[in-house]
C-alpha cells in the first residue's frame, strides 16, 4: 500500500529532517490535508513547519498535530488564526485501519516525513515509525560523518590526478 510521489525540489513544501534521525520509517503513506484558506496561502508562501508535529489515529481518524503553519500578515484579517491547530488527514479507510491496528498492537508511531504540492494539491507523506534507541543514534551519527569524510578524501584525491 506504500504510495510515493515524483518529488521535485520546487513541489516539496516542508521536511520533518529529524524524524529519519528519531525513528526506523517502516512503511510510508501518502496523505491528503483538510486545510483553511489562509493555510493554503501560507503553504504557497512555504512558511510550514513540521519538525515537533506527529500524526495521531483515533476514532476512525488521523488528525495532524502540533505542524506549524505561519500565518501571512497579508492575510485577512477577520479569519482567527490557529498556527499549530489539528488538523484532520484524508486517508482510505483500509490505511487508516492498518495504521490504528499496528499503533494499538505493535506500539508503533505515525510521523509527518514531508509535505509537498501535487497536482495543485498539499500532500503529507506520514511514515509508520519504532523508536530508535540512543545506541542507533549514535550509529546513524557515525555513518553520516563517515560519508562527509569519504566525500572530502574522494573529492582531494581526483584533484591530485
Amino acid at each position: 500500500m506504500t504510495r510515493t510521489a515524483a518529488k521535485s525540489p520546487d513541489n516539496r513544501i516542508a521536511v520533518n529532517r529529524k524524524a529519519r534521525f528519531d525513528y526506523h520509517i517502516e512503511d510510508t503513506f501518502e496523505a491528503g490535508i483538510a486545510l483553511q484558506g489562509w493555510e493554503v496561502k501560507s503553504l504557497r508562501a512555504g512558511k510550514a513547519q513540521l519538525t515537533e508535529s506527529y500524526v495521531h489515529v483515533r476514532g476512525g481518524q488521523a488528525q495532524l498535530i502540533g505542524a506549524h503553519f505561519t500565518p501571512l500578515t497579508s492575510a485577512s484579517s477577520h479569519v482567527q488564526t490557529d498556527p499549530t491547530r489539528t488538523r484532520t488527514l484524508l486517508l482510505h479507510r483500509r490505511e487508516l485501519d492498518r495504521l490504528t491496528g499496528l499503533v494499538e498492537r505493535q506500539g508503533m508511531t505515525v510521523v509527518a516525513l514531508e509535505m509537498y504540492w501535487k497536482k495543485g494539491r498539499a500532500k503529507l507523506m506520514i511514515g509508520l515509525a519504532k523508536g530508535k534507541k540512543q545506541h542507533d543514534k549514535r550509529a546513524t551519527t557515525k555513518d553520516r560523518d563517515w560519508k562527509i569524510a569519504k566525500e572530502r578524501i574522494m573529492k582531494h584525491s581526483t584533484r591530485r590526478n
